[in-house]
């Protein structure tokens, strides 16, 4: 059976790195923090001391990581994977960074034998317990056929986009949406309570209709009980805007509302909202609209 390493256990690499491990895949975990490690260690992991420790025994070495600085140091800095690595290992990077940063890296590290898939996942942290992830991936078909098996054990679907970078395009492509969709969510809201109308049946009422989607389908319910922890941080969610419209610079595209969407989820981080889930986004609408959710007993 493969051997598998997970390098980045925050709130997503965490619980996909346990579904690794439930799947009966031998695996060798590393982080900057230790109690993460500790606890998937006493559920049969083992623990590495580097990325390049991590890199030596494995046959598929997984990132999940902040942000495109972050995955650079972890792949190329001392004690980084390109350290460690070894011909024939497969590197799958979760995390969400800059198309053209994938398709960097993995030039870089083909060079020393390494087949290098970007492969971003959507779905948020029930997704990741669950491992129903949506998986977008960008490189070799064939570094893909081997590193299959870990995937399906991880994600619902896993879909070959393309190329080197291919992967991180369409998890941008998705962030443009969820941010669009987050967005329109919270307006519909507070729109149907100034209206006069219980949001909760407005909700109920649309979602079976032509706006069905996975957010009407899963927030609601979390904001309407006072719940607007993440889930997927509204910091990580600016982050990804922050990375889309920069690559929609590069390739000259126009994104009018993206741009939008973007000022309000760097007003949240503004707002002190930013550990708050990306729903959460609701909250820069209430404060211009001078009113906020009301919860289900108090309406």
């Amino acid at each position: 059976m493969l051997k598998i390493g997970y390098i980045g256990l925050g709130l997503m690499g965490k619980s996909i790195a346990r579904n690794i491990l439930k799947a009966g895949f031998p695996l060798v975990v590393h982080n900057r923090s230790r109690p993460a490690v500790d606890e998937l260690v006493a559920e049969g992991a083992r623990p590495a001391t580097s990325p390049a420790e991590t890199a030596a025994q494995v046959d598929v070495i997984f990132t999940n990581l902040p942000d495109s600085p972050d995955v650079e140091q972890v792949a190329l800095g001392a004690d980084g994977i390109l350290a460690g690595a070894h011909k024939g290992l497969v590197w799958v990077d979760n995390s969400t960074i800059k198309p053209a940063t994938a398709r960097t890296l993995s030039l870089r590290l083909s060079e020393k034998g390494v087949s290098c898939l970007d492969a971003p996942v959507s779905g948020g942290d029930i997704g990741a317990r669950n491992a129903t992830l949506a998986i977008m991936v960008g490189g070799p078909a064939e570094a893909l056929e081997t590193a299959l098996p870990v995937l399906q054990a991880i994600g619902k679907t896993v879909t070959h986009v393309g190329e080197a970078g291919a992967g991180q395009v369409a998890k941008a492509a998705n962030q443009i949406m969820v941010a669009a969709q987050m967005a329109a969510m919270g307006e519909l809201l507070l729109f149907s309570q100034k209206a006069g109308v219980d949001p909760v049946k407005v909700v109920e009422a649309i979602k079976g209709g032509a706006a069905q989607c996975w957010t009407l389908d899963v927030k609601p319910p979390r904001l309407f009980a006072g719940n607007r922890q993440p889930g997927f941080k509204a910091s990580m969610q600016a982050k990804d805007l922050d990375i889309v419209m920069e690559s929609a610079r590069e390739y000259g595209v126009p994104l009018p509302s993206a741009a939008v969407h973007a000022q309000l989820f760097n007003a949240m981080l503004q707002m002190g909202m930013g550990d708050l889930d990306n729903s959460a986004v609701i909250g820069v609408i209430e404060q211009m609209a001078g009113s906020a959710l009301k919860l289900p007993d108090t309406l």
